[in-house]
């Protein structure tokens, strides 16, 4: 291992990444890396204006940025997203599967209208969005997917049984689709943090707080820049030699 190769094991100059759900939080963060990265990122999300104000944050860091007002749960938004991103930028490399919705019902309570909001967004969209775009994942010689799942996927969570759910099963799509795409060159890997200061925690009560804060050895909440280095090593040449597999950024919260 030379200098030279060790200095461009993190390096995603030219590379196109998209990140959904990438105006706040983990996206946020996630975004924010890619650009410092040297990659051209399209941020996706519900809501036109925070596209928008993102997308403005990210070329002001230097970057080449696009913002793509999204709904996961629309497929046609997701085949439009892939298309705008390689009209804009040539091709696509890398897609992170990070938005989500943390709908909640009481088990036995369970609505049909619930149950399929939650797993259009947590499931449905990000397999839908990963076929859209193999096409040109394909024809990339840096390939990589990462979906963003769940300490929870792994954890009883009767609280949040249909969120816990979904991430489950786009873990189990994680490894499906390593073994089917690793023939076309595409390393497709999951990420589960575990409690992170974002909106989504943030939306619950001081005391459920307090009570997903103590769940892990390290009894706090992680930042959601602390996601930055798993992702890029799961998305860079860093992990050239890494698929089908998840890394739990959950301060010891999932015992092994």
């Amino acid at each position: 291992m030379d200098r030279q190769k060790f200095e461009s094991l993190f390096d995603m100059s030219g590379r196109t990444v998209i990140v959904t759900g990438g105006t706040r939080g983990i996206g946020r963060s996630l975004a924010e890396a890619y650009v410092a990265a040297g990659a051209n990122v399209v941020v996706a999300s519900r809501k036109p204006d925070a596209c928008a104000e993102t997308e403005a944050h990210l070329t002001a860091m230097g970057g080449q940025a696009l913002g793509v007002a999204t709904h996961v749960n629309d497929l046609d938004a997701l085949a439009h997203l892939v298309t705008v991103t390689v009209e804009r930028f040539g091709g696509l490399d890398v897609v992170v599967n990070n938005a989500a919705n943390a709908l909640t019902q009481p088990m036995g309570e369970y609505t049909p209208e619930a149950w399929q909001k939650s797993f259009d967004a947590n499931l449905r969209g990000p397999v839908f969005l990963v076929q859209e775009a193999l096409p040109h994942l394909e024809a990339s010689d840096h390939a990589a997917v990462l979906n963003v799942i769940s300490a929870g996927a792994f954890l009883f969570s009767a609280n949040v049984a249909m969120y816990a759910a979904a991430k489950a099963g786009l873990m189990s799509f994680t490894r499906s689709m390593a073994g089917a795409y690793a023939s076309k060159g595409i390393r497709v890997n999951a990420l589960a943090p575990g409690t992170v200061n974002t909106d989504m925690v943030r939306n619950n009560p001081p005391e459920a707080q307090e009570r997903m804060k103590e769940a892990s050895l390290m009894n706090r909440m992680a930042h959601p820049d602390e996601m930055v280095g798993p992702a890029l090593l799961l998305t860079s040449d860093a992990g050239s030699f890494v698929t089908g597999q998840c890394i739990l950024a959950d301060g010891g919260m999932v015992p092994h």
